[in-house]
């Protein structure tokens, strides 16, 4: 497991008029603040990636569709793997991934039709604060 990574089991409440899905409380373990929440949608076999923030932290939910992850933990240079994570996220597997600054990560959207992503941030994303990676410095798994 990557350092600092907390994925969190989130609740789903069925009803027959249509689930409720639990996305992010103030009190649970790992929020960071909040001050942006974005979506990202994803078309099926697409890979985006690679980032890393260095000051944001994420809150990761896939409320639709189902996405794969990869994390990585690297060294400064960003050239060798110290940690990788790679998890599925669904509705049979709906939880959030607390990722703080400094991780590197991409994914890829792995179910047909719409695949979306929803990111909690505890900043307002800016480019200097971002580092894209090209796609091709890492294997995704």
């Amino acid at each position: 497991m990557i350092n600092n990574i907390i994925i969190t089991k989130l609740s789903i409440h069925k009803s027959e008029k249509g689930d409720l899905l639990h996305g992010l409380r103030y009190s649970d373990y790992g929020f960071q603040g909040f001050e942006e929440i974005y979506f990202s949608r994803i078309s099926e076999n697409t890979i985006k990636g690679w980032k890393m923030h260095t000051e944001m932290t994420l809150n990761l939910i896939v409320p639709i569709g189902r996405v794969r992850f990869n994390f990585i933990e690297s060294d400064d240079k960003l050239k060798q793997i110290n940690k990788r994570l790679e998890i599925d996220v669904h509705i049979d597997n709906y939880v959030r991934i607390t990722v703080p600054p400094r991780i590197i990560f991409a994914f890829k959207g792995i179910g047909s039709g719409v695949n979306m992503i929803t990111n909690v941030a505890n900043l307002i994303h800016r480019d200097d604060e971002t580092q894209n990676i090209p796609l091709e410095r890492f294997e995704f798994k």
